[in-house]
């Protein structure tokens, strides 16, 4: 009797999170697919950091060096009035021999350039939005806003905040009354944030620069609902935020989709920013102060993007053959930095669970389907539960306006570093890896939080082990 061949996995989603699990299902011998949406690569985003959270899973698939030759280490974040008057610094240098990794900061496009280029050509298409979808416990089956279908067993939805996936699976569990209520509600919008990063810079305008190390800068606007961050990258470039709290009215009705906005539509936002300053640079001459204007002239203006911050964190996250991963099933404000790590995280996980239940030796039914699933979500909730609210929270204390919220952003900006540092270690302890590769060892003095072993990666080292031990006697 022959082996029983492993499910196909359609991902819906050519972002960070499809990609990495797209490269992981590579690694692991399952056969998959990415439809992608746009249709071509838009190299939108500007600053993305990456540390001992999700960097275990890049040493091992060996993209770790890769990574580091785009990035520069993160080594400080200050914070300062629209004076520019130091408020505080946060100094999150020389963590590397706690944890075993530097904390890299750099452009978010390059990263997506670093996935798709371990994705074979073949295996990704573009112009192909999941509209549609139809499971039964045969398998599934997906059409796209060019009206061809597509069959497999599996369906990921990693389409984002707004995920057509999610929407069809909703429809579905409702109509069954298997949805909770409170995953029926529309996300919640808070804030507008316009992003970009520059051309390369000329160092002696931009003096930082110099430094191989990278500094972010945040500055609070002074009676106004902004607050702008810059920070320097590799290869002389600079990336900024700025991020504009909405009022309860205009949050109430943020019903539009980020995909409705141009580069046209951002001009009224730049004429608003335009010269608000920024500590990067300077004339060289001790004269005027650079300003966002300044890094705004210098990069394309289909590189500049606008979109509103939302967050929900989604109870559902599977149903039949469909499983969502990362923004599609929580969506978190960017202030912790997390959002793009969280969609990887699920992809690992995820990964690891449909590896165990591929293993050839029974047939990958419907109800190992919801296992998996199952066990998938049971592993990853709570963390990013405690995200989601994390996210929250930072968000509040770094574009608040009220008396509490400036105090404790001040206090937050001068703790001592051995405070800044614990927190740091408690934070880096969830660091998922692959586990049906061989794992990287936890540093001695890092209290790292258990995760589950596959049981079909065990037993066949176990048996591979075995038959070396046979042939050494032979």
């Amino acid at each position: 009797m022959g082996l029983h061949p492993p499910p196909k996995v359609l991902i819906a989603g050519g972002g960070i999170g499809g990609l990495f699990l797209a490269i992981l299902l590579e690694k692991a011998g399952i056969p998959y697919h990415v439809y992608e949406r746009a249709p071509f690569i838009r190299p939108l985003g500007a600053l993305m950091t990456l540390n001992a959270n999700i960097l275990p899973a890049f040493d091992q698939l060996g993209l770790l060096e890769p990574l580091a030759k785009i990035s520069r280490v993160l080594s400080t974040v200050q914070l300062y009035k629209e004076s520019l008057k130091l408020i505080g610094t946060i100094d999150v240098s020389g963590f590397k021999e706690k944890t075993g990794y530097d904390y890299f900061a750099f452009s978010r496009p390059d990263l997506y350039d670093l996935l798709i280029s371990q994705v074979p050509v073949e295996k990704i298409s573009f112009n192909k939005k999941v509209v549609w979808l139809l499971q039964n416990d045969e398998g599934v089956m997906i059409r796209t806003s060019d009206n061809e279908t597509y069959h497999g067993d599996i369906l990921v939805g990693a389409d984002g905040a707004h995920s057509a996936v999610r929407q069809n699976l909703y429809k579905h569990l409702a109509k069954k009354n298997e949805l909770p209520a409170c995953d029926s509600e529309n996300l919640k919008a808070a804030h507008i944030c316009m992003v970009g990063t520059t051309v390369p810079l000329d160092p002696e305008i931009y003096p930082e620069l110099k430094d191989e190390q990278s500094r972010t800068s945040t500055i609070i606007g002074r009676a106004k609902a902004h607050t702008w961050v810059t920070t320097t990258l590799s290869n002389n470039r600079i990336s900024y935020s700025v991020t504009q709290q909405l009022d309860y009215e205009t949050a109430k009705n943020a019903l539009f989709r980020n995909s409705e906005w141009s580069p046209e539509s951002n001009m009224e936002m730049i004429k608003e920013i335009y010269n608000f300053p920024v500590k990067n640079g300077s004339d060289g001459s001790g004269g005027r102060v650079r300003t966002l204007g300044d890094l705004i002239d210098a990069t394309p203006p289909e590189h500049i993007s606008k979109v509103f911050i939302e967050e929900k964190l989604f109870e559902t996250w599977y149903g039949g053959r469909t499983v969502l991963i990362g923004d599609a099933c929580h969506k978190m404000q960017p202030s912790g930095g997390q959002g793009a790590v969280n969609a990887m995280e699920d992809a690992i996980i995820l990964a690891n669970c449909l590896y165990d239940i591929s293993d050839g030796k029974v047939p990958v039914t419907s109800e190992r389907i919801t296992d998996a699933f199952r066990d998938y979500r049971e592993q990853r909730y709570a963390h990013a539960k405690f995200q989601v609210e994390n996210s929250q929270d930072l968000a509040k204390i770094l574009t608040g306006q009220t008396f509490a919220e400036r105090l404790t952003r001040t206090v937050m900006y001068n703790l001592p570093k051995w405070i800044v540092t614990y927190d740091y270690l408690k934070q880096m302890g969830y660091r998922p890896q692959i586990m049906f590769m061989p794992t990287v060892p936890d540093p001695p003095n890092l209290r790292v939080y258990p995760q589950k072993p596959s049981k079909r990666y065990l037993a066949e080292q176990a048996e591979r082990n075995n038959n070396s031990s046979i042939r050494l006697e032979m």
